[in-house]
Order: C-alpha cells, then sequence, then structure tokens
C-alpha cells in the first residue's frame, strides 16, 4: 500500500488533537488553526499532518507537523518528507515564494535540512499570547 496525501478535513481535527495530547503539546482551539492543511495516509491510517497559514504576502507559515504516535512503521521518515514535498508543491502552484516553519524536533530539521530547507541554529524563542 502506497503513502498518500489530501487536504486536511474538518474530522481530522479531533485525531489531531489526540497527537498533539499524546506528544504533550498544546491543544490549539480549531478557531485559530487555518483552513489550509495536509494529511498523509496509507490506506485508513492517518501517519503526519500540517496546518498551512496563507498569508497576505507571497510568504507561508507551515506549521503543528505533528505525527501519529502509533505509527510505527518503516515509512515513517517516507511519509514526513512526503508532507513537505506536497505542501511545497501546493505553495508553489498558488504562487507562495518562501516558506516559514518553526520546530525543535531533531529528526524533523533533519528532514527539513535535506529537503534543501535553509535552518538556523540559533536558539530561538515562541512567544504567544491568547487575547
Amino acid at each position: 500500500m502506497e503513502l498518500n496525501v489530501r487536504l486536511l478535513r474538518d474530522e481530522d481535527y479531533e485525531t489531531i488533537v489526540s497527537w498533539w495530547k499524546w506528544w504533550k503539546w498544546p491543544v490549539l482551539p480549531k478557531q485559530s488553526l487555518p483552513p489550509t492543511g495536509l494529511m498523509v495516509e496509507k490506506g485508513d491510517t492517518s501517519i503526519v499532518s500540517c496546518y498551512i497559514y496563507i498569508t497576505n504576502s507571497t510568504g507561508a507559515l507551515l506549521e503543528w507537523v505533528v505525527s501519529n504516535p502509533e505509527y510505527r512503521e518503516k515509512d515513517r521518515k517516507q511519509a514526513i518528507e512526503l508532507l513537505l514535498i506536497a505542501a511545497e508543491k501546493m505553495l508553489k502552484d498558488q504562487g507562495v515564494t518562501y516558506i516559514f516553519s518553526i520546530g525543535r524536533n531533531k529528526h524533523l530539521i533533519e528532514t527539513h535540512k535535506k529537503l534543501g530547507w535553509i535552518v538556523d541554529n540559533k536558539i530561538s524563542t515562541e512567544m504567544t499570547k491568547t487575547i
């Protein structure tokens, strides 16, 4: 069975929330997330997802990349690569010229590097305020 990429659907939110909880991430309210995102699947099994914030510039923010903690197959890394490649293609087709992302998972950072992303290794702090 092969890996497939599709757009996120409303019903994916609960699955993603369960993954965030397992990985001990904060749960974002659905209304705080963009309508655009991708999911990689193998058959009926969801493997990895992301949300994509389209801006009023030629840049986009790819965020909240999270994977199914119960998926232990050998093609897990391939699924993550496929997600990033598909996001890049989709955005490029829409006229986006750069993508920005934030992460701290070393495996995800290495995947970004492998796919030609520029990775700034200086420590930074993400700042968020609910208003």
